[in-house]
């Protein structure tokens, strides 16, 4: 293992951040405030609660699951994509290092960003309401679990994109719809029958079932199926990226 390559392609990609520092702090601090003005004021006054917690404090984690989800995915895609774009990402691969040591860098720097703005937002949140968290360990766990398998999402959207539209194509016209229908504003035992059936199909409502089951001990499915759900897609996605360097797709040409 080739610890220097993977130190020197994360830094490079962590050197991104630091030079924005303002505006990645910022960002998350704005949208969060605005959530709960928005959410937590409008909504919170009609809803005072959900499964017996306060609903201010019920949207936490979706929040928290909408950043890092969205974070996750536009870190690792833009980190891989731009050197394909400038074509630095021959020299990458022409270095005598693995695919294992690029994967490091690369989706260990996106990890890294998301995980650093999901501790800003859960403090932010702290600021307007009470929080609590049942289960820290297994909090912990979904929290870094969610970071690295999005970012490995994000690695492959990088990568199959041509061009900066494909860059945005599946996180705005997929992945945010699909969060904010998984139950990460409301819970999904509100909706009709039919509803909360179709639901189900939904992926992410077991991310943010599990994530909220780890903060307040309630949960809309099983927690065994929120972990076999983010377990099976990060070893898909882990697959997918395995055989993309395998085969050189849209990275050798």
């Amino acid at each position: 293992m080739n610890l220097h390559a993977v130190k020197v392609i994360y830094y490079n990609e962590m050197l991104r951040t630091w030079n924005t520092l303002l505006q990645s702090i910022a960002s998350p601090v704005i949208s969060t405030a605005l959530y709960f003005v928005v959410f937590g004021a409008a909504i919170g006054s009609r809803i005072e609660s959900v499964e017996g917690v306060p609903y201010g404090s019920f949207i936490v984690p979706g929040m928290m699951m909408l950043s890092l989800l969205t974070q996750s995915i536009s870190n690792a895609s833009f980190g891989i994509y731009f050197p394909k774009f400038t074509g630095t990402i021959y020299e990458v691969l022409s270095a005598p290092i693995s695919f294992i040591e690029i994967l490091l860098g690369y989706v260990g720097a996106a990890a890294t960003k998301s995980f650093i703005i999901g501790v800003i937002i859960l403090i932010t949140a702290a600021f307007f309401v009470d929080l609590r968290i049942e289960h820290p360990f297994w909090m912990m766990g979904f929290f870094l679990l969610t970071c690295v398998t999005f970012a490995l999402f994000g690695f492959i959207i990088g990568v199959w994109a041509d061009n900066f539209e494909k860059l945005q194509l599946v996180p705005m016209l997929i992945v945010t719809p699909l969060v904010f229908l998984g139950g990460s504003f409301y819970s999904i035992s509100m909706l009709p029958p039919l509803w909360q059936k179709i639901t189900l199909f939904n992926p992410v409502l077991y991310l943010v079932s599990g994530f909220r089951w780890s903060f307040f001990g309630v949960a809309d499915v099983p927690v065994g199926w929120s972990l076999a759900m983010i377990a099976f897609f990060l070893a898909l996605c882990l697959g997918v990226v395995g055989w993309m360097f395998k085969t050189g797709y849209k990275l050798r040409q």
